[in-house]
């Protein structure tokens, strides 16, 4: 599928950041609602290749939640993380691990924020911050960038549904 919005991932020498930064034509409550609400999130998040399960999920500030993406070969990998603060239709701070590391303590502090541009249309910039560069870089060639953009193509296309509909 053709988009033209493209995601755009920043990653810059030596830093322990990285950013994601993608608009969407819906307007800002409906995309934050699909980062929020369970049962929009298994349509869209993670590659295609994979199901997506939600083991828990509270959505609210201090709210802990997990995810599993499982392949067509049924392997599972799991995710987890708390959500330190849910402003509705601002911001999401949260914490994001991957839990097929060898070694526990690879934890990820995520901060999305959610600007209107417009009435239907919406930039989310997604500002990852790591424990140290090398974690950055494992995560960047692990393919999170291939993930991340058949994730946000996926949401498009969700969104093409509901405003139909």
């Amino acid at each position: 599928m053709e988009t033209k919005n493209q995601t755009k991932v920043t990653v810059e020498p030596g830093k322990q950041e990285l950013f994601i930064t993608r608009e969407f034509e819906a307007p800002r409550e409906l995309v934050f609602k699909a980062f929020t609400d369970p049962e929009l999130l298994v349509r869209w998040l993670g590659p295609c290749e994979l199901t997506m399960t939600i083991d828990r999920y509270e959505p609210g500030s201090g709210g802990q939640w997990r995810f599993i993406h499982i392949d067509p070969h049924g392997n599972a990998f799991g995710f987890h993380g708390v959500n330190h603060e849910v402003e509705a239709p601002e911001r999401i701070i949260r914490t994001f691990e991957f839990e097929g590391l060898p070694e526990k303590g690879h934890v990820v502090l995520e901060t999305a924020k959610f600007e209107p541009l417009g009435s239907n249309r919406t930039r989310v910039i997604i500002q990852s911050v790591f424990q140290s560069v090398a974690d950055r870089d494992g995560m960047v060639q692990s393919g999170m960038e291939r993930g991340v953009t058949e994730s946000h193509e996926s949401l498009d296309q969700l969104f093409e549904e509901i405003m139909i509909n």
